[in-house]
């Protein structure tokens, strides 16, 4: 089998597979919520640090990637400033409705997605691009998501205010999950001291992408739920040609002003065009805003990007149609 060809089928084993299996499991009662949410963070303690390690090794410093905490905030802020251009927002006159929809249209799929599907055409590189984005998103979601979560949860005159309020802070933004971080400034100077990657442990990162794709995938297909999306998939299917289409074309034409490396435009490309995330989920869940609305959009653009956008894009760079193929 060819290499094309086994990126290609890698789409179904590491995409669509997972969530099928996930989404089985759930119908079958054959994982409990507490078993997703161990898978769910063993993944980005473990599995997704020691790809973050590994990648950044070999990473290849360069003016251009300042340019990346730039785009993982173009990612958020940009279809936010569309929806308020057009007055999206103002068909939802329930605040915790609001307040779900705005919230969705933020965060994408960045890491886990975009990291896998990035890898598939260009490598550990591309891979390394989507951990530091990544970062800058996580960010986004303590400083913008969860404040706005509280906001509309608020405005919505809901009698509890949530747990979350209740916890340590420091908790919060020291924890496990941010071993990534310390994974990502590790790898960094370990290239800058110039210690070579020995050729092992890039058989072990191949192997380990695709671990990553089924433990962050898998959760994901369990996390679906369609009962609600006849309700809300209509009001919400305006995010999909926002953060889809007008995201990465928006963000393609700001990226060549930054740079001409093909590598990196493509790989800004993949990952701008990811659908809406599961801390859009969490976020809503957290602040007891409307989880069925905020499910809609994650679905809707899950599907069609793992479906029909990321199979396109794949097919018109490999046949040398898009410019920085």
């Amino acid at each position: 089998m060819g290499e094309a060809s086994s990126r290609i089928l890698y789409i179904f084993l590491d995409i669509v597979l997972p969530l099928a299996v996930g989404y089985a499991l759930k119908q079958r009662r054959l994982m409990s919520p507490s078993q997703c949410n161990f898978l769910i963070r063993f993944n980005i303690i473990c599995v997704m640090s020691v790809l973050a390690l590994l990648s950044m090794w070999v990473l290849p410093l360069k003016p251009d990637l300042l340019s990346l905490p730039f785009f993982a905030f173009f990612n958020a802020f940009f279809p936010l400033a569309i929806i308020f251009l057009l007055h999206r927002q103002r068909r939802f006159t329930d605040k915790i409705d609001k307040g779900s929809y705005l919230i969705s249209a933020m965060p994408s799929n960045t890491t886990a997605l975009g990291g896998l599907c990035g890898y598939l055409l260009y490598g550990e590189v591309a891979f390394a691009y989507s951990q530091i984005i990544g970062v800058f998103q996580g960010l986004v979601m303590f400083f913008v998501l969860f404040p706005m979560g509280y906001y509309y949860h608020n405005s919505g005159q809901t009698t509890n205010i949530p747990a979350f309020f209740k916890a340590n802070w420091k908790n919060i933004f020291i924890n496990w999950n941010q071993l990534s971080i310390l994974a990502i400034i590790a790898g960094i100077l370990l290239y800058v001291s110039g210690v070579p990657r020995p050729a092992v442990l890039g058989q072990i990162f191949q192997g380990l992408v695709h671990v990553n794709a089924w433990a962050a995938l898998l959760p994901i297909g369990y996390l679906i739920d369609f009962s609600h999306l006849k309700v809300y998939c209509k009001p919400t299917l305006d995010l999909i040609p926002i953060k889809m289409i007008l995201t990465p074309a928006a963000s393609y034409v700001l990226a060549l002003q930054f740079t001409s490396d093909p590598v990196l435009l493509g790989s800004l490309l993949i990952m701008m065009a990811t659908p809406c995330a599961i801390n859009a989920l969490v976020t809503a869940r957290l602040y007891d805003l409307n989880v069925n609305l905020s499910m809609a959009p994650f679905i809707t653009t899950t599907i069609l990007y793992i479906l029909i956008l990321y199979p396109a894009f794949y097919l018109l760079v490999s046949l040398g149609y898009l410019p920085f193929k």
